[in-house]
């Protein structure tokens, strides 16, 4: 069965995917989207990350990026089930021990629902300002992974020792709920699909397209079989955005739209790619009609993505 989980709205407000509606919505919007995934099966509610965006990007990417940490301890306290997924956060922008010790409080906090999504990060200028190599960002992703893997375990004092980071001796509680939290790997380029192999418990590409997905997935399976690699391992995709039904309006030609039927018979192509779990993105003109589109998904379509 193909899992299926949603980028929340409200939290980013990217021009690529907010909808008119987002501008005005706040705090209890992003909380009853929250809680209507818990209620309708979704696997998990994501949130993204960016500390500040400058100047040149703000007309696309506007300004509007909660902080992930904050806001999925936020819906974690309107939750009760669903994960919570990071997609994705910027790691190497802050040192694997602060950054530790906020995800292992979310995860302690919400009873062991955390997903810890990574990925190397793009705007120069975040870290340019928070004195962060931004073209050796790659290799300081690597090793924020590995240091995060030995910050996270099970050990009250942890120890590592990488060439820009090093620590022991040092505490840290409450320790995660879960004895390993998840890491999945975000990216699509040749060193994200490497990383995602290797040091990674699943991957979440970066929207692409359909016909891409099966070789990056041979070549993920490939990496992780040569390097003797063994264990769970969930596969992501990002789906076209969505419609249940037959619109009254102009969503776009973009969107799969139609019935039930016709949506489960299109997105059960990802599972037969070899895809765990699919992010959706429904279009909507309101809070209302965003939750009614979730219900209505995971009603009629979702019992039929196996």
């Amino acid at each position: 069965m193909v899992a299926y989980g949603i980028q929340l709205p409200v939290q980013s407000r990217s021009t690529l995917f907010a909808e008119p509606w987002e501008a005005g919505a706040g705090p209890e919007d992003l909380a009853a989207v929250a809680r209507a995934a818990d209620r309708c099966g979704f696997a998990y509610v994501a949130c993204c990350d960016h500390v500040a965006i400058p100047r040149r990007l703000a007309g696309a990417m506007s300004t509007v990026w909660y902080d992930p940490v904050a806001t999925l301890a936020y819906l974690a306290a309107v939750t009760r089930r669903v994960r919570l997924l990071s997609h994705v956060a910027v790691v190497g922008l802050r040192h694997p021990l602060v950054t530790a010790k906020q995800y292992a409080t979310l995860d302690h906090l919400s009873g062991g629902r955390l997903v810890l999504g990574v990925g190397a990060g793009h705007v120069r200028e975040e870290f340019d300002a928070l004195g962060v190599d931004f073209e050796r960002r790659g290799a300081v992703l690597d090793e924020v992974v590995d240091a995060l893997r030995a910050a996270l375990g099970e050990e009250e004092f942890p120890e590592f020792h990488g060439e820009r980071y090093a620590f022991r001796d040092l505490g840290q509680r409450p320790r995660p709920a879960q004895p390993r939290v998840p890491v999945w790997v975000g990216g699509s380029s040749p060193a994200a699909l490497r990383r995602a192999a290797l040091k990674g418990d699943g991957w979440l590409p970066q929207g692409d397209p359909r016909d891409r997905l099966p070789a990056r997935i041979s070549r993920l399976r490939r990496l992780r079989e040569e390097a003797g690699v063994a264990g769970p391992f969930a596969v992501g995709a990002i789906t076209e955005a969505l419609y249940v039904g037959d619109a009254a309006w102009e969503v776009g030609r973009r969107t799969l739209s139609g019935g039930p039927d016709a949506l489960a018979e299109s997105l059960r192509a990802y599972g037969a790619m070899g895809v765990d779990q699919i992010q959706v993105r429904f279009r909507s003109r309101s809070r209302e009609e965003l939750t009614d589109q979730m219900g209505a998904f995971a009603a009629g379509v979702a019992p039929h993505l196996g």
